[in-house]
């Protein structure tokens, strides 16, 4: 079933109706060439729920589409993670943000780190971000999330630990890091409505002096295993985890 997400104005809960507007009006008509009376779901991107509509009638730059109910647990894990990823060469974290969405992420947050090569000055982190953003509400929209994952402008690691400080839970996967059993029991004891921050390194990893600094700043060094992974590989190991143990 397709997904389309909507600003929460464009839903009428009273009128049991939803209007669908912008750039999704073509790809209904013209590429997916819907018929009226063919269901798809929305979200308004913020409250998590999943509102089952019908197209009713069409029209030159809208589609007025019958409200019939409502799904309220929606898709979305129970508990928000945040992933600050140190920024990778190329075009690593559009993949990153993809997958990540997909597998339930919060938030990314990009994170300057000393071994990160890639140095964005402002025009082109915002430039980035668009595009991030974008990528981010295309994944939101093939895995059926309930909201739209916000990706921010790059910060510094500095920032990014006080960003990270008040969070219920403080990860970062370090190849120094021993024992799978401890990595195992801090997953295993996250809850439900807890918030989580996830650290991961650019290439090459952290360096040792923020690897120490996250540490005296509450955030737990975790092993994923005797194999190194790759920056791309190491977030998405650690979702898996985590929505495993979450949804279970």
């Amino acid at each position: 079933m397709y997904q389309f997400f909507v600003e929460p104005t464009q839903i009428d809960i009273g009128n049991r109706t939803v209007w669908i507007t912008g750039a999704d009006v073509n790809h209904i008509k013209n590429v997916l060439r819907m018929k009226v009376g063919e269901e798809f779901a929305v979200s308004n991107g913020q409250d998590g729920k999943e509102y089952r509509c019908a197209i009713r009638t069409f029209h030159d730059a809208m589609v007025e589409c019958e409200l019939r109910f409502i799904k309220e647990d929606g898709e979305e894990l129970p508990a928000k993670i945040y992933l600050f990823q140190g920024l990778p060469k190329a075009d690593k974290l559009e993949l990153i943000i993809q997958k990540s969405v997909e597998l339930g992420v919060y938030q990314v947050i990009p994170v300057e780190t000393k071994r990160s090569v890639v140095k964005l000055d402002e025009k082109k982190a915002k430039a980035k971000t668009a595009r991030w953003q974008q990528i981010s509400e295309a994944a939101a929209k093939q895995s059926k999330r309930g909201i739209i994952p916000e990706v921010k402008e790059p910060i510094s690691f500095r920032k990014a630990l006080e960003l990270a400080k008040d969070m219920d839970i403080k990860l970062i996967p370090y190849e120094l890091a021993e024992g799978m059993e401890k990595t195992r029991q801090l997953i295993e004891g996250i809850q439900p409505g807890q918030t989580i921050a996830i650290f991961i390194g650019p290439e090459g990893g952290f360096d040792e002096s923020e690897v120490q600094a996250a540490q005296e700043a509450g955030i737990e060094p975790v092993t994923l295993g005797r194999r190194i992974l790759r920056t791309e590989t190491a977030p998405l190991a650690i979702l898996a985890w985590l929505g495993y143990h979450l949804e279970a």
